[in-house]
């Protein structure tokens, strides 16, 4: 196992019967992160495409859970390999990249995370290398390797697509964004609208037939779980920590304020 970032344990429980499950990283203090390593998770999901990061806050929540299970994995803000470059540099297990609508856009994704002649990555790993514990030669052996590269279908242009998509060579993970895949139909927030739910299958069961993982990024409904769980997913990244600490924290008070109330 890679102690650095976790991935080969990622890619066994991705691909392995059960559910791989994450939750999303928003807030900037790391102890966050190392928090829901502790707790459990397969892989944390950094966001930096709605997360207020910078470079130093996102390699500290990369760091903060080695020494557990979980993978550190980042949402990068868009489709540039020039964003997702000092984003690898950290060594994260992985990459998401959002509203990739095509298979064109996908490779491009690809590319951007794997160095030539493969792919089109610039060369300066620090962090990767174990500043400097490794050789150059040891750390390209698997350099390409140490990354899942995971592209986000949120739009119909990307269902319609989505059997291209799926092709792209060195392509790991498909991921489902039902809210703003809901938008692209005029249909914000209904993701349980007969039109969301027949492409969303669609995903699902063109994915089913090739060797690419298919994952969803959603909110955690107790209501709602054996939904998801039923419709074939690899990995669920459920919730953020906002919302999970706001849930807690509603609990609790909710409790002891019905408790007050019966004294």
């Amino acid at each position: 196992m890679n102690s650095l970032n976790n991935v080969e344990r990622l890619r066994e429980r991705m691909s392995a019967p059960g559910i791989c499950l994450a939750t999303g990283i928003t807030l900037s203090d790391p102890s966050v992160s190392e928090l829901v390593g502790q707790a459990g998770y397969d892989f944390t999901w950094i966001d930096s495409e709605h997360g207020s990061f910078d470079l130093p806050t996102i390699a500290a929540h990369i760091m903060a859970v080695r020494g557990t299970q979980t993978a550190p994995v980042v949402r990068v803000p868009c489709n540039d390999r020039n964003v997702i470059k000092p984003v690898l540099d950290l060594a994260p297990a992985g990459i998401i990249v959002p509203m990739v609508n095509s298979a064109k856009e996908a490779e491009e994704a690809v590319a951007a995370c794997r160095y030539p002649p493969v792919g089109v990555r610039g060369f300066g790993p620090k962090r990767g290398i174990r500043y400097g514990d490794m050789t150059m030669d040891e750390y390209l052996e698997t350099a390409d390797q140490q990354i899942i590269v995971i592209v986000q279908i949120e739009h119909a242009d990307a269902v319609d697509n989505i059997e291209e998509i799926l092709q792209v060579p060195g392509l790991d993970s498909i991921c489902i964004g039902p809210n703003d895949l809901s938008g692209s139909f005029g249909k914000l927030g209904q993701i349980d609208d007969p039109e969301v739910v027949a492409a969303m299958n669609t995903v699902v069961e063109k994915a089913a037939q090739s060797p690419v993982a298919a994952g969803v990024s959603t909110g955690y409904n107790p209501a709602t779980v054996s939904t998801w769980l039923e419709k074939g997913f690899q990995w669920i990244n459920f919730n953020v920590d906002w919302q999970n600490l706001f849930i807690q924290s509603k609990f609790v008070i909710d409790s002891l304020r019905e408790a007050e109330s019966k004294r």
